[in-house]
């Protein structure tokens, strides 16, 4: 007797898909935003992205309430996605995964990726690396650039701030790097977590350990405060003063004694 698959679709969970995006690797791109992250940074500035489930914001200024995250197929994303592949051609763009953390959803984040692929469309990520090597090991061949947040240079403060140490992102860095894959660190720059020039210059000591060549500058901001009010959670770092570009020139410096290019974003 002859029988039929009834295996449903793989589906992930995915809280916005931005077009037209043009910072978020080369070219014009569209963003795709999946839900969940395993790390839970005090300054984050999508606090609707840390759940891997769905759930509601309330607007009070709208009285409006919204349920944050769709759960799409690979299918239902490249419906979406494939409608602006004439302007990734022309423009040397393509599409960048985002988060939350993309590989909090690795087996529906590599079927994906595997899709675009074929479909001969640029791909770029923004991680956080957090993820077993052979699961990153696997995500990262499909990538065509990559953003890679290093956000501390010392285990214990690392966990501190995220709930995770950071032992496990720099062993996947270190793999990207060696690799010779193309990308960008990036320092998410946080008031009473990193930035010291003490930190920098260990940042620096890190980079040359690894082979890093450059880095980008985060400088901490507040965008994401209303987020928080919408979500009814506490934001410990309301408070605190954002950071402007010219606030992280002797930072900077400090990394790039040791022989790393740096730019801040901003500048």
């Amino acid at each position: 007797m002859m029988t039929t698959s009834t295996t449903a679709p793989l589906k992930g969970l995915v809280f916005n898909i931005q077009k037209f995006s043009i910072n978020d690797g080369p070219g014009i791109r569209t963003v795709v935003f999946f839900k969940g992250c395993p790390l839970r940074c005090k300054w984050c500035a999508n606090p609707e992205s840390q759940s891997g489930i769905q759930e509601s914001m309330y607007d009070e200024q709208t009285a409006k309430e919204t349920i944050v995250g769709d759960y799409m197929t690979v299918e239902d994303v490249m419906k979406v996605v494939m409608q602006d592949k004439d302007f990734y051609d022309e423009s040397g763009g393509g599409v960048t995964f985002s988060g939350g953390e993309v590989l909090f959803q690795a087996p529906f984040a590599i079927e994906l990726a595997k899709a675009i692929k074929a479909a001969g469309i640029h791909l770029a990520c923004e991680t956080t690396g957090y993820t077993t090597p052979k699961l990153f090991k696997e995500f990262m061949q499909y990538m065509d650039f990559m953003y890679y947040d290093c956000k501390q240079w010392d285990r214990n403060r690392h966990r501190a701030g995220t709930g995770a140490d950071n032992g496990v992102i720099l062993k996947n860095l270190e793999t990207a790097v060696q690799a010779h894959k193309t990308m960008m660190v990036r320092i998410p720059v946080i008031p009473g977590f990193n930035y010291t020039l003490e930190d920098a210059d260990h940042f620096g000591q890190l980079f040359v350990k690894l082979g890093v060549p450059e880095v980008e500058l985060l400088p901490f901001h507040q965008f994401g405060l209303k987020k928080y009010q919408d979500l009814g959670r506490d934001y410990a770092l309301k408070d605190v003063k954002q950071l402007q570009a010219d606030d992280l020139v002797d930072y900077a410096h400090a990394i790039e004694q040791h022989g790393i290019r740096v730019r801040i974003n901003g500048w």
